[in-house]
């Protein structure tokens, strides 16, 4: 039996070009109780420079699975995982691995170094953008910062 078979009903599914294993290993070392727990190899007639084709691993209690797919499809904005901080420090952490060897965008939004969307941000943001003032600081900030956040809900 598989790990796949144990696995949510709904589970994303990550499409690499050919480093699927490197990007998985690169998780693991930000996200806290994180493992892999399985791989499927290739299979006869694969691209011998593929040799696995999918790996599935959790990320702080998050399955996922990735796949050595191939250039045809790279990621895009348009799908991004959120990760949510209860403090500056954790912000400030995730912030910085993740954005190593990426890019910053606006509003806490990020992409690794693999081209996959993060949005990294306090656990308050709902009450912050219901707010008019922190909105608007919001978005002038790439990295978001909970005091100033507070201090422009608060003006």
């Amino acid at each position: 039996m598989s790990a796949f078979e144990n696995f949510p009903r709904i589970t994303p599914f990550l499409w690499f070009n050919s480093n699927a294993a490197e990007a998985v290993d690169y998780y693991l070392t930000i996200f806290t109780n994180s493992r892999r727990l399985d791989e499927t190899g290739n299979g006869d007639g694969a691209p011998a420079r593929r040799p696995v084709l999918t790996i599935a691993f959790e990320l702080d209690g998050q399955k996922f699975i990735a796949l050595n797919g191939g250039p045809m499809f790279p990621f895009t904005e348009a799908v991004s995982f959120v990760v949510r901080c209860d403090t500056q420090q954790e912000i400030d952490d995730y912030w910085a691995k993740l954005s190593a060897g990426g890019s910053e965008g606006q509003c806490g939004w990020l992409k690794d170094k693999f081209g996959l969307s993060w949005q990294i941000v306090p656990a308050r943001l709902p009450e912050f953008v219901r707010n008019p003032k922190a909105m608007q600081a919001l978005m002038q900030m790439k990295k978001l910062d909970i005091a100033e956040l507070e201090r422009a809900a608060q003006s």
